[in-house]
């Protein structure tokens, strides 16, 4: 093949791959242009539909999908807006009008926001009313609504940002960040309270009366307001152990998170005790009520106490006593050995006193009684000689009967006309009362004393 032949078939090669191009370009222009051509075409009614002009944007989502092709006014004196676009509206779909910024007329956009997607289609040429649609809200309007007094301190408020934000622009910016989403948060908000007009308007009502309510107590709110500024200075003084009381409180929620779980296990181990301690607190009230006087009496009680426990000053009151007791305790704690040995050796001792301990204290207690016995003269004494008896007892006739004066002089062997040798039980000092006495300490004296040894009579 020759250069020419080879030059002619590369001509003929671009020439194909142009056609090509230009075919696809006139195939993709002729279906957007058809495309455009068709669409949906809905009538939406708006209570103001001012600065939408034919050519403004339909969107969804912020993505066009059509633009408004008429805006008409109907008999009833609302607007019309007749919008072509590529998706079809459903029955649950709404419109509202939105302007891009604040400056400028005619640059509003309609917005659509889709409802559910099971809902039925709308026909083409459909009517969308002013309840599924929203007007927006001039400036304007929104400042006529006020009073001139109120307005007035809105352009003084306003004021007041310019000078908080002179200077700060980059912190302003970093805060306008976040005014997107609440704005868009507050409109949800405002969506949701103007769908019940009747809850709204009650609500509105009752903050007008509460609102009249806190304008008649305006001083109050004042000194509230002041005192709160005052908390909050004082609070804001106090910052670094702010700061240190919240870096120490998620530990000790932890904490107390786990005192509560182990708490929950300890109160239903409690439950049994506090069940079985009813029916002893029944009582408790009257008691609590009765100590109460008790109680209020008793406080002068340990104020002397206390008084006499820890008083200023050296050497005055129990607590100088005690500390004064120590050297004493000292010693005593030297002694003490002997004493528990001396103890322990007059165990046997007491151990055979003890149950002649009654006729022991009534010798010493009836001491002094033997003259006791008075008349006229003054006092006398009834004396009787121990060592010999004069009179026997009969016990047949319960009278003492003489003895002889051999028997006064030779009655000194056996009781009871002798002296010995006696082994008197407790309580033979008197005559014998049966069970009562003579004592024989549960028979464990039988055999160490005889209970026959008492004295004669009744």
């Amino acid at each position: 093949m020759t250069s020419v032949e080879s030059h002619r078939r590369s001509i003929l090669a671009r020439w194909v791959g142009v056609g090509a191009l230009l075919l696809g370009i006139l195939l993709a222009a002729f279906v957007l242009l058809g495309s455009g051509g068709g669409g949906h075409t809905y009538h939406l009614l708006f209570q103001d539909a001012s600065g939408i002009v034919n050519g403004n944007q339909v969107l969804v989502a912020g993505q066009p999908i059509g633009s408004v092709n008429d805006v008409t006014l109907t008999d009833n004196g609302q607007a019309e807006v007749t919008i072509n676009i590529d998706r079809a509206l459903h029955k649950g779909d709404t419109a509202a009008i939105h302007a891009t910024s604040l400056s400028g007329i005619a640059n509003k956009y309609v917005s659509v926001d889709p409802g559910p997607s099971s809902s039925p289609q709308l026909a083409d040429g459909a009517t969308v009313t002013g309840a599924k649609t929203t007007t927006p809200v001039e400036l304007d309007q929104l400042f006529d609504t006020f009073r001139p007094r109120f307005r007035h301190g809105l352009q003084k408020f306003i004021q007041g940002f310019d000078a908080t934000y002179a200077g700060a622009g980059p912190e302003a910016n970093r805060t306008y960040k976040f005014l997107a989403p609440g704005l868009t948060t507050s409109q949800r908000l405002f969506d949701e309270l103007t769908r019940d007009q009747r809850s709204f308007t009650s609500f509105l009502v009752n903050a007008g009366g509460v609102l009249a309510g806190v304008a008649q107590r305006r001083n109050d709110l004042s000194a509230l307001t002041q005192n709160a500024n005052e908390a909050l200075g004082a609070i804001a003084r106090e910052n670094q152990s702010l700061d240190r009381t919240l870096v120490a409180l998620p530990p000790a929620l932890r904490q107390g998170d786990t005192t509560f779980v182990n708490l929950r296990a300890a109160l239903d181990d409690l439950t049994p005790l506090v069940r079985t301690s009813l029916p002893a607190t029944k009582n408790l009230a009257p008691f609590l009520r009765d100590l109460r006087p008790v109680a209020r009496r008793a406080v002068p009680v340990f104020t002397d106490l206390r008084q006499a426990i820890a008083l200023p000053g050296a050497n005055n009151d129990l607590t100088d006593a005690l500390v004064s007791v120590l050297p004493t305790e000292k010693a005593a704690r030297k002694a003490s050995p002997g004493v528990v040995s001396g103890l322990d050796a007059s165990t046997p001792v007491i151990k055979v006193v003890r149950p002649y301990s009654p006729d022991i204290f009534a010798a010493f207690t009836k001491l002094g009684e033997t003259s006791g016995y008075y008349d006229a003269d003054g006092h006398y004494a009834r004396v009787q000689p121990a060592g010999a008896n004069l009179f026997s007892y009969n016990g047949g006739t319960n009278l003492l009967n003489p003895i002889t004066p051999s028997q006064q002089v030779s009655a000194f062997s056996t009781f009871p006309h002798g002296t010995g040798p006696f082994t008197f039980c407790p309580g033979a000092a008197t005559q014998a009362i049966p069970g009562s006495n003579p004592f024989l300490d549960d028979g464990n004296l039988v055999g160490k004393c005889n209970p026959a040894e008492v004295p004669p009579g009744p």
